[in-house]
């Protein structure tokens, strides 16, 4: 099962994607205890909806295809813009101003980290010069 990517979906949480990017950006790539151990710490109002997101994809994996929580790696991590909200807020004579409020859609994939392959001896006429060499 070497290359496959479980993933979970959060749409619409009320975070602009800029600021929910800041985070992913110190998780991705890490095994997912230790990214969950340091989103645990992060200040950031973040790092609680990515936690979630990537308890449910680690959940995804465990549960859909039998695969162990402990070799999860986090390979993808990105934060979408969702829909906007619109609001207005009265100004001086008479006038408006438009805020928009940002919200994400954050997605984070799992795979499983890639085993080292197993080392073979040596063989061949160098193996033998340097068998006699180390002895």
């Amino acid at each position: 099962m070497a290359g496959i990517e479980i993933h979970a979906i959060a749409r619409g949480v009320r975070i602009s994607p800029q600021k929910v990017r800041l985070v992913l950006d110190t998780v991705r790539g890490k095994p997912v205890d230790e990214a969950l151990a340091i989103l645990r710490f992060l200040p950031q109002r973040a790092a609680r909806p990515i936690a979630k997101v990537v308890q449910s994809a680690t959940a995804n994996a465990e549960n859909n295809f039998n695969l162990d929580p402990r070799d999860l790696v986090l390979s993808r991590a990105t934060a979408d813009e969702a829909p906007r909200l619109k609001r207005y807020r009265p100004r001086a004579r008479g006038r408006i101003n438009k805020i928009i409020k940002r919200s994400s859609h954050i997605t984070v994939a799992v795979s499983e980290r890639p085993r080292p392959a197993p080392r073979r001896p040596a063989s061949g006429p160098a193996a033998g010069a340097q068998k006699a060499k180390g002895a």
